[in-house]
């Protein structure tokens, strides 16, 4: 992840992510430094690639998604609502995050206590309803 310039000494480079992820512009424009970011820092995506609704961004550089799934119960041949909540770290490339937006995120090795995942790409913005079920 770093690149030496021509004047010999060392700076902040990127990397391709790869699994078909774009590396954003600001991750390439900016000056920032995180070494948690897949694409400047020394973090590997490896495993799942998960789609989740932005929960809570009370964290520092770190985000709460909810994913919502159906779980079925054979007794009755219906099915219940679920959801679980995941914490990912969030690189300053994703400045203009707001909870309700959809964002992919993917699995890497465990940054924190809590942390597993890392936010790969921001695929739409939405609303404010936070509890609301959106399987559908």
């Amino acid at each position: 992840a770093v690149v030496s310039t021509q004047s010999g000494h060392y700076g902040r480079g990127t990397k391709n992510v790869g699994l078909g992820i774009k590396t954003p512009r600001e991750a390439i424009e900016g000056t920032y430094i995180d070494k948690k970011c897949p694409f400047t820092g020394d973090v590997s995506i490896r495993g799942r690639l998960l789609r989740g609704t932005v929960r809570s961004l009370k964290m520092k550089r770190t985000l709460t998604i909810r994913r919502d799934y159906l779980h079925y119960i054979k007794k009755y041949n219906r099915f219940e609502k679920r959801h679980k909540n995941i914490s990912a770290h969030v690189s300053p490339a994703f400045l203009d995050l707001k909870t309700g937006d959809t964002v992919l995120v993917g699995q890497c090795r465990p940054l924190s206590k809590t942390v597993r995942f890392n936010v790969l790409k921001v695929i739409a913005t939405g609303g404010l309803d936070k509890k609301k079920f959106k399987k559908f």
